[in-house]
């Protein structure tokens, strides 16, 4: 079986993608099952986890709704505030949902780089943590020594880093992020994501060797039973195809896996982690 970890669908009209605008025009438009299920299909992908990409409770109740009448859906990452007081109950009320396997805060979109270390988010990680539900990490390198802080203060959080955290590809500089991801990768509960790269590289002119790389470095720090793929479809679309997504993320692993590797981290990793 073959799962895409890491997918997004929206209905621009909802009105709740404060990031998105008209001049995105491969991205400001609707992005629905029916125009994935295609695309899967071709791919020879079964099984896929939609990811959140609005910082709305709204758009968590549209995504499950969308999971209920779509087989190929797996499960849903959603968003709920982590410094709401209520975050306990809702937290609860969405385990009993079907399909419903974690939650993203948009780290990344946050004025305050140390967020997740304000005292009502780490708590609010901690009831996340206990309820068993996945933490994702959307960050950009700079955030990392944070992430790991946060990750001592709580040890027991089931988290997977987004987009390698998103390293400058198209510089090809490596210093830094790599010397982070490695410090991160020593929590053992921690997985990482291959996803995202090719829009953090040249769109005009990338090549699956831009991406070799970061690519190897995570295998290296964190093994190939903790690596996850995921397509980040549609906004993959910014610079390749699904299937060049895909095949590029093939061409690297292949070299450095065998056949079960390959299977687990186009696969069986996700089927565990997010315990679908």
């Amino acid at each position: 079986m073959i799962v895409d970890a890491h997918h997004h669908l929206w209905q621009v009209g909802r009105g709740d993608y404060h990031w998105m605008s008209p001049d995105m025009p491969v991205l400001a438009r609707d992005y629905l099952a029916d125009d994935l299920s295609p695309v899967l299909r071709r791919a020879g992908v079964d099984r896929t986890v939609v990811v959140q990409a609005a910082e709305t409770e709204a758009e968590t109740d549209f995504l499950l709704s969308l999971a209920a009448e779509t087989d190929f859906i797996a499960g849903v990452v959603g968003w709920l505030d982590f410094e709401d007081a209520a975050f306990p109950a809702k937290l609860e009320a969405l385990m009993r949902r079907p399909k419903f396997v974690g939650l993203r805060p948009m780290l990344q979109d946050h004025a305050d780089d140390s967020y997740v270390l304000r005292p009502a988010v780490l708590d609010n990680i901690r009831h996340l943590a206990a309820a068993g539900a996945a933490f994702d990490i959307l960050t950009f390198p700079r955030h990392l020594p944070v992430i790991l802080r946060m990750l001592d203060a709580v040890p027991d959080v089931r988290a997977v880093v987004d987009h390698l955290s998103k390293p400058p590809v198209a510089s090809g500089r490596l210093e830094g992020w790599a010397e982070d991801m490695a410090r991160i990768a020593a929590h053992p509960g921690l997985r990482c994501k291959v996803s995202g790269l090719v829009t953090e590289a040249d769109h005009e002119g990338w090549a699956p060797g831009d991406l070799t790389p970061y690519v190897r470095h995570v295998f290296d720090v964190f093994g190939a039973d903790r690596l996850i793929f995921g397509s980040d479809w549609p906004v993959c679309l910014l610079a390749a195809s699904y299937a060049e997504v895909l095949n590029a993320a093939r061409g690297i692993l292949d070299p450095l896996l065998d056949a079960d590797g390959m299977a687990r981290v186009f696969g069986g990793n996700a089927v565990s982690f997010y315990r679908l």
